[in-house]
């Protein structure tokens, strides 16, 4: 929620927010202590699928060309665009989650159920609306995963080049992938942010109907607050990305170790 507000182009006065703590800190203090929760439901319904489709894709697409452009072994280029093409597939299923998460976190949100969120939505502007985004989701997640894969397989050459399971330096790793990826896609974050809540503020500063597309959305970020604009909520955005990969990457680690050490055993036993 704190990385949605502080993205916020023409925030109202009630709220600016000078860093991510007093983000924090003003939400529960006006807003009660589960405002910042608001939202989380339809994430977490959405996660699970999404990152199925998306590690699944991930470890048959590295495994398929890594063997054709380095045979026996790891490929960075493999692993840039294994991680390009999950993200297809995991965006298609987080996109109208993220907008209604999005639109539940804006300050003076009219929507307090879920619910009430998709049928406004629905109604007012449509299906489409759900995935008016999506093309600028990818262009940001795209750039996001190849950063994020390559950075997380370079470290683990470096921190275990063995590859065995080795919980720390999965976290370590999954961290630093994911704070390098996310400050450098900062500002397709911002524009991503604006077309998913067509913050009326922003709309209402000379600009005139729905913002769509991704060079409409960066163009309207120039115009309201400069260069600057591009990486608001920065510090949110990496603070929130280094838990949630280092997280992501521990857990998927760890069950891929129990699966493969399952299927060894049944191998072995028969």
């Amino acid at each position: 929620m704190e990385q949605t507000r502080m993205q916020s182009l023409q925030p109202d006065p009630a709220a600016r927010y000078r860093n991510v703590l007093e983000a924090l800190w003003r939400i529960i203090r006006t807003e009660g202590l589960w405002r910042p929760m608001r939202g989380l439901n339809v994430t977490a319904t959405g996660a699970g699928p999404a990152h199925a489709l998306y590690f699944a894709c991930y470890e048959k697409l590295k495994k398929t060309l890594s063997d054709v452009i380095h045979p026996g072994g790891n490929s960075h280029i493999a692993n840039g665009a294994a991680g390009c093409v999950a993200t297809l597939l995991h965006d298609a299923a987080m996109n109208p989650a993220e907008v209604v998460k999005q639109r539940m976190q804006m300050y003076n949100s009219p929507y307090h159920r879920v619910t009430d969120c998709v049928r406004a939505v629905w109604q007012n502007e449509g299906a489409g609306a759900f995935y008016r985004s999506y093309t600028t989701q990818l262009t940001m997640n795209v750039p996001f995963q190849a950063i994020h894969f390559m950075t997380y397989e370079f470290l683990q050459e470096h921190f275990n080049p063995q590859r065995r399971y080795n919980p720390s330096s999965h976290v370590l790793s999954g961290a630093c992938a994911g704070a390098v990826a996310a400050a450098a896609t900062t500002p397709l974050d911002v524009c991503k942010t604006l077309l998913n809540t067509q913050e009326s503020l922003a709309l209402n500063s000379n600009i005139t109907g729905h913002i769509t597309g991704m060079a409409s959305a960066f163009r309207t970020v120039y115009q309201v607050g400069g260069v600057t604009a591009y990486f608001r909520g920065v510090q949110a955005r990496v603070i929130y990305q280094i838990p949630s990969t280092a997280i992501a990457w521990s857990v998927y680690e760890f069950f891929k170790y129990l699966i493969t050490k399952r299927q060894e055993e049944r191998r072995a036993g028969k």
